[in-house]
């Protein structure tokens, strides 16, 4: 209760400093959606050239994606650590949150939030909503649970991820540029894995589970029955991933030496 409290006191300072410069936080949304209507339209341009994709379709593409966009929402609001290592690491922030009774990695997180990338979610569910009408798909009353299920186990997967990269900053003082690396290969997601050959697909499943963001948990509301497996265990490997993630930062907090000499 006590983290939970401290949460949305959080949340409350946050939208008071955003919505102090109301202008900003407008343009910030804006551009969110600028930049996944370009990833849209560049699916559209694909499917101008051809009518299958490896036997996906155009609707089964978008729906991927659109539902692609919920977990990835849900991370980028609330794990916004791309700069961890240059911000903490480098500049001594790190020094400050660990004189704090508080687990080191929430603090980075509730410091890190950005609340406007939850516009997301109101994207992701008009395309799918959109797909999902023009494949006449049906849903039956336990869906939305596993949706939400699904969603939370994604977000979880992809910022494990980024979680583990942000915990070398640990062992290593120095900048890195894995993190602006890594946010480009999440992008593999968006896409069905059997496009890719068999070692992409390996890495996106049990590597780096960004195929679990994407195409695995959105394949059950597809009826892709051979999927099936995987999208069951998106909430799985979301939890055990991130358990990993928060284990190794708890190791890296170890090694941490402070910005001093």
């Amino acid at each position: 209760m006590f983290y939970i409290a401290i949460f949305f006191q959080y949340v409350s300072q946050y939208m008071k400093t955003r919505l102090e410069y109301r202008s900003d936080f407008i343009v910030e949304i804006l551009s969110d959606l600028f930049n996944q209507t370009v990833n849209l339209v560049f699916i559209l341009v694909v499917f101008g050239h051809t009518q299958f994709l490896n036997g996906w379709n155009r609707d089964e593409i978008i729906f991927i994606y659109g539902f692609f966009l919920i977990p990835y929402a849900l991370f980028s609001a609330f794990f916004n650590i791309w700069d961890f290592n240059d911000r903490y690491i480098v500049k001594g922030e790190m020094d400050r949150i660990l004189t704090r009774p508080i687990h080191s990695l929430f603090q980075v997180v509730i410091e890190r939030m950005e609340l406007e990338s939850l516009f997301g979610l109101v994207t992701g569910f008009i395309i799918i909503f959109y797909a999902g009408a023009n494949l006449g798909l049906e849903l039956t009353w336990y869906d939305p649970i596993l949706f939400v299920l699904f969603a939370i186990g994604g977000a979880l997967a992809y910022a494990s991820v980024f979680i583990v990269i942000a915990s070398v900053g640990f062992w290593s003082d120095s900048k890195t540029s894995i993190m602006p690396m890594m946010y480009n290969i999440g992008n593999y997601g968006r896409y069905p894995v059997d496009i890719y050959n068999k070692v992409i697909r390996f890495m996106l499943t049990w590597v780096l589970p960004f195929a679990f963001v994407g195409v695995y948990p959105a394949s059950y509301f597809l009826g892709k029955e051979e999927w099936y497996i995987f999208s069951f265990l998106t909430p799985v490997v979301g939890l055990v991933f991130f358990t990993v993630s928060v284990m190794i930062w708890n190791q890296g907090i170890k090694k941490y030496r402070g910005a001093g000499n």
